[in-house]
């Protein structure tokens, strides 16, 4: 039987909304948290930090189509740095979320959601949370 790990949380931002995720503690499977302003994420991430042992937090590089860096990245990482300062001593590490959202959405269809769930932008950004994390958990494996 495997042995309980610290976990991961992962974070997908977006100026509007932050969706959050975390592993469980057998870093199997990834769940979503919810979704946040970015303040009330940074508040979130603080709280369970606090209360859980987490060993890293995941977050979304938003990479180009063509694998560079732009703008999209620039802003994750000004919010790097405020996760930084906030939960002091937690390493962050990048992972690529180029169509994470897409994959959400399809996630959400095939989970038989209705065309309402399906547009509704909090649940797809915890959902791409989720799936930047079970895709960093399963290249973990």
């Amino acid at each position: 039987m495997s042995e309980a790990k610290p976990r991961i949380v992962a974070v997908d931002y977006g100026k509007a909304r932050v969706g959050l995720a975390v592993s469980d503690p057998l870093r199997w499977f990834a769940q979503p948290l919810g979704t946040y302003s970015p303040n009330e994420a940074l508040q979130r991430l603080q709280q369970f930090c606090a209360e859980r042992d987490v060993a890293t937090i995941l977050i979304g590089w938003p990479l180009t189509l063509d694998g560079e860096e732009g703008l999209a990245t620039e802003r994750v990482q000004s919010y790097i740095d405020r996760i930084h300062k906030a939960v002091p001593g937690i390493a962050v590490l990048k992972q690529d979320e180029r169509y994470s959202s897409q994959r959400a959405k399809e996630a959400i269809r095939a989970a038989g959601a209705r065309r309402k769930a399906r547009r509704d932008k909090a649940r797809v950004d915890a959902a791409a949370a989720s799936i930047i994390l079970q895709e960093y958990l399963n290249e973990q494996k």
